[in-house]
């Protein structure tokens, strides 16, 4: 069964209550097995994909994510559409925790993760812009249609975790100009991008950094990722029935052309039939 559009839970957000008649698959990729099983439904008449970025209750922490299993598993669905949900953090007094910012743009302070399918081919891919325009715009719509507070546009800052920020680097980070912090957009969206999938997120805000004057408890944070995740499930509910799912104009779905730079004759067919459903229309 293949899915029109795919959402990769994160803190707070595990199980899709809104997937109608919902089926369980567990699916195998070459770069060992997703953090979940794959949970398929239906709304609104489309067949939904739904992924726990974190494991079922919550057992690796943001480094420990298997991102390229997750991407490949649901390319393998045939999903064109992924949005990602991820908890952060303000660095900005106007974005107020239980709001949602809908990002453009990521700047990557991660160390430790895998970021790349292609370790034995040479491939460059534009990334300038991380998120899908039309994919965000779709979302922002959908979250003005249901009333939630929504921001369009913003900075995360992805940094690696587990631990948060001290309060020196909260500081840097609003020096620079970053609007929120979380530490899962890396590298799901440069992976999404050499899937050729339109990639967006809604990330709820729990907190203000710990930049702010207001202390940071975990009681706080914990309380607003279960209160966001109502809202988070009424944007998917609505912008299921507006999302584009074979919109071949846009740059996502064409990202790998001209990318390769290797040439073909001395790629290997084991490393080829390992990444077909990436590669497969461009070099098989």
């Amino acid at each position: 069964m293949n899915a029109d559009v795919a959402f990769i839970g994160g803190s707070g957000f595990y199980n899709p209550d809104l997937l109608e008649e919902p089926t369980t698959v567990k699916i195998e990729t070459p770069f060992g097995p997703p953090s979940s099983d794959i949970v398929l439904g239906e709304i609104d008449g489309k067949t939904c994909a739904f992924l726990a970025r974190h494991g079922t209750g919550h057992h690796f922490s943001p480094s420990r994510v298997n991102y390229r299993a997750n991407i490949y598993a649901l390319k393998t669905l045939g999903v064109a559409n992924v949005v990602a949900i991820s908890a952060v953090g303000s660095l900005k007094e106007d974005i107020k925790p239980l709001s949602i910012v809908i990002p453009d743009q990521v700047f990557d302070r991660t160390k430790l993760r895998a970021n790349t399918f292609f370790d034995d081919i040479c491939v460059h891919i534009g990334i300038a812009d991380p998120f899908c325009g039309v994919l965000s715009n779709a979302l922002w719509q959908a979250a003005q249609r249901v009333g939630c507070s929504v921001k369009s546009g913003g900075t995360y800052i992805c940094i690696e975790g587990p631990q948060f920020s001290t309060r020196a680097e909260s500081n840097a980070y609003r020096h620079v100009g970053f609007d929120i912090i979380g530490m899962t957009a890396m590298p799901e969206a440069k992976l999404a991008r050499e899937a050729e999938m339109c990639f967006s997120m809604l990330a709820t805000v729990t907190d203000y950094d710990v930049w702010h004057k207001d202390e940071v408890t975990i009681e706080t944070v914990i309380n607003n990722v279960k209160k966001n995740a109502a809202s988070t499930q009424e944007i998917i509910r609505e912008v299921v029935a507006y999302l584009p799912t074979n919109d071949d104009a846009c740059e996502c779905r064409h990202a790998l052309k001209d990318a390769f730079v290797t040439s073909r004759e001395i790629v290997s067919d084991e490393t080829l039939e390992k990444l077909r459903p990436l590669v497969g229309k461009y070099l098989m």
